[in-house]
């Protein structure tokens, strides 16, 4: 290929329901398709929408030159429970761990909680007599008959997976290392997963639960990449496939298949990669990214320019989030993600009846397959989205590239059957309730990152996305008195694009104890540098300069006595006392108070990332053209329902470039991935950059 030639870059998402395909050019020219998801065989998808992008731009892919990727495929498998059948090796005594967990419950007051199975069964978790002194020092070493033992166990019982974490491994990891080794020389079909090599943090039952999770997933994982692999090569792909992190940057796929923990929020993180990017055009300091998917709602904080991350979260609890006061639902994760809070409350998230007889929403989902039933997939339950359409905020019709039609009389059958009827209720109120109960869900995402975080959400404005997050983002900004909410161009597409504003990153820690005397520069320096050499490392085993890495690092700190830390960003030249203060400021803001003076402050963990710059987009062109094939002006007009006080009206239904003067609410602006719905007392503007935004309409009489 000549150097003249154009070069492509793909970026894929797949979401619970649909599968997010964008094809942008070096010069910035982009295409785009939208699809069902193919679960579960999720890789068909991104295929299908590889091959129409590739169509439309009428290249082949030899001109590709990257594949970004990100994808729930490892998260379905945790929420599912459909991982590899796994076992557990650890210290003598430990065999308990994932069992004891935190010993905390979500609710302190719930009485009917019950604590998740564990990924591993108690008779697949298996105890080795080593024992390693906190110093290192060998108190019994590795029994080679004892391992051996239980490698027949691990075959009879056709184990595909497994997990060892042994005590103090994460800083003296050798008796790990040997057990890995033998069972990697007499079982080669076994995927091994050290904990050394997945975490080298303290905290036993942390550190444990990430490994077993780790092993869970790996498996699956590494299936999927394999298969995703091949059909890329099939489309003359030979370029490198790239998975988000969790945390925000892209791995290599080997990266990704042997530590897909580290992946599992890959999506979510995307969408707020991408938000970050356009809050800094904007020149917003202070922004809260709010995506709203086929299966989940998810928010996260942008602060100052800065996104907020965090050391650990949880999968598969009713709220899953960083925050230690509401944890214990769900499998916890000790791995560095971009802090995101996410609800079951997505578009095809199911409304029914509980036995008493009261609504419910979530956080069970009809997913790609059958779907809401106004998508005509075989889908008989109403939904979210079914709610939607019932309203008039949803046209009905092709919706994006005509792999779905929503169907009108499917969705009100549904509500009504199911819905409306049992509870004696007319229809429109009946759809109101589903949205409305979906709204309150997904508020408790939008707190968790502020409110909860001692942040005021009026201090923010609001970036909409996902499918289907323009639809109620401007009821959850009143609500929260948030008076800006900004919708992007091809908002239901935008975490896919959000794929393209990222290098590669790498992450490491090391777990230390400093204070007082032993808190010293020089010691923080040396832990930076003893992670700095082997990062290197890895980045030169993928074509990666040191002169194009750059490093940044963190200390986990606390006040003596605590048992949770605060994430302090970190420099060589930061100032000792600078360090401290910036933790205490923190800690005030968060908790309302701060340890009395003679308090010692402790670093519990220092952490290291490696990142590369991310590919340079010179200009991102009209993004209009990625969707005039697909796009019609549909009727001017389409009766919406905006609760008790308004009811049914007429609704004006205009398009983006309609608004190049403030339009009052309220209005409906149909887009090829999504629908936005501006209500009474509001207003709706295009700005420069093509971002819709809806702010609090002033009444002239109110001046």
């Amino acid at each position: 290929m000549r150097a003249t030639e154009p070069t492509f870059r793909i970026g894929a998402d797949v979401g619970g329901t649909f599968t997010d395909v964008i094809l942008l050019s070096a010069t910035g020219e982009l295409w785009s398709h939208k699809l069902p998801s193919t679960p579960p065989h999720f890789e068909e998808a991104v295929l299908q929408g590889i091959d129409q992008v590739l169509r439309a731009a009428g290249i082949s892919g030899a001109p590709v030159t990257a594949v970004a990727h990100g994808t729930t495929v490892a998260t379905n498998a945790v929420l599912e429970q459909r991982g590899a059948r796994t076992a557990l090796i650890t210290t003598g005594g430990f065999r308990d761990v994932l069992e004891l967990r935190r010993i905390r419950a979500p609710q302190l007051y719930d009485l009917f909680f019950d604590k998740p199975a564990s990924l591993v069964e108690r008779r697949l978790r298996f105890e080795v007599s080593e024992r390693m002194a906190a110093d290192g020092t060998t108190l019994r070493p590795v029994i080679e008959a004892e391992v051996q033992a239980i490698a027949a166990q691990l075959a009879e019982e056709e184990v595909v997976a497994v997990a060892v974490c042994l005590l103090h491994a994460y800083a003296y990891p050798t008796h790990e290392q040997q057990i890995g080794a033998f069972l990697r020389e007499h079982l080669p079909h076994l995927q091994v997963s050290l904990s050394s090599d997945v975490l080298r943090e303290r905290r036993e039952y942390e550190r444990t639960a990430t490994t077993v999770v780790n092993a869970y997933i790996q498996p699956v994982m590494q299936r999927y990449l394999h298969d995703l692999r091949t059909g890329l090569h099939e489309h003359g792909i030979d370029s490198p496939l790239l998975i988000m992190q969790s945390a925000g940057g892209l791995a290599p796929e080997t990266e990704a298949a042997q530590r897909p923990v580290y992946v599992l929020e890959s999506g979510p993180a995307a969408g707020v990669l991408a938000a970050n990017a356009l809050a800094r055009r904007l020149g917003l300091p202070n922004v809260i990214a709010f995506d709203m998917g086929g299966t989940t709602a998810k928010a996260a904080m942008i602060e100052g320019g800065v996104i907020a991350y965090s050391a650990e979260y949880e999968v598969g609890a009713s709220l899953s989030s960083s925050n230690r006061l509401v944890g214990g639902g769900g499998e916890l994760i000790r791995a560095p993600t971009i802090d995101i809070a996410e609800v079951g409350a997505g578009g095809g998230s199911l409304a029914y009846l509980d036995r008493a007889g009261g609504l419910r929403v979530g956080p069970q989902s009809a997913g790609a397959r059958p779907g809401p039933a106004c998508y005509g997939r075989g889908g008989t339950q109403p939904t979210v989205t079914d709610a939607n359409v019932v309203l008039g905020y949803i046209r009905s019709g092709p919706l994006a590239d005509g792999d779905v039609t929503v169907d009108l009389a499917a969705a009100q059958r549904a509500v009504a059957d199911q819905v409306a009827n049992p509870l004696g209720l007319d229809l429109l109120p009946a759809a109101d309730g589903i949205h409305q109960i979906a709204n309150a869900r997904m508020m408790r995402a939008l707190r968790a990152v502020s409110t909860e975080r001692g942040r005021d959400p009026r201090d923010f404005a609001l970036i909409a996305f996902g499918g289907s997050g323009p639809v109620h983002a401007a009821g959850l900004a009143r609500e929260l008195a948030i008076d800006r909410v900004i919708i992007p161009p091809l908002p239901g597409l935008f975490s896919a694009l959000g794929l393209l504003f990222s290098g590669i990153e790498h992450h490491d820690v090391r777990s230390c104890s400093l204070s007082g005397a032993s808190l010293t520069l020089e010691r923080l320096a040396g832990l930076v540098t003893e992670m700095q050499s082997p990062m290197l490392a890895q980045f030169a085993t993928e074509g990666v300069a040191a002169a194009d890495v750059h490093f940044s690092s963190s200390v986990d700190m606390r006040f003596r006595g605590q048992a949770s830390e605060i994430r302090i960003a970190y420099q060589p030249e930061t100032p000792l006392s600078t360090l401290i203060a910036t933790f205490e400021q923190e800690h005030e803001q968060l908790y309302g108070h701060r340890s009395d003076p003679d308090n010692p402050v402790q670093v519990v963990a220092v952490r290291l990332v490696g990142r590369t710059a991310a590919p340079e987009i010179q200009r991102l062109g009209d993004t209009s053209k990625a969707t005039a094939a697909h796009t019609t002006r549909q009727a001017t007009t389409r009766p919406a329902y905006f609760g008790a006080e308004v009811g049914l009206i007429d609704t004006p239904v205009l398009t983006r470039r309609d608004l190049i003067e403030s339009v009052a609410g309220p209005l409906l602006i149909d887009e090829y991935d999504s629908t936005i719905v501006v209500p009474p007392g509001m207003q709706a503007r295009l700005d420069a950059q093509g971002n819709i935004e809806i702010t609090q309409l002033i009444r002239k009489d109110a001046l």
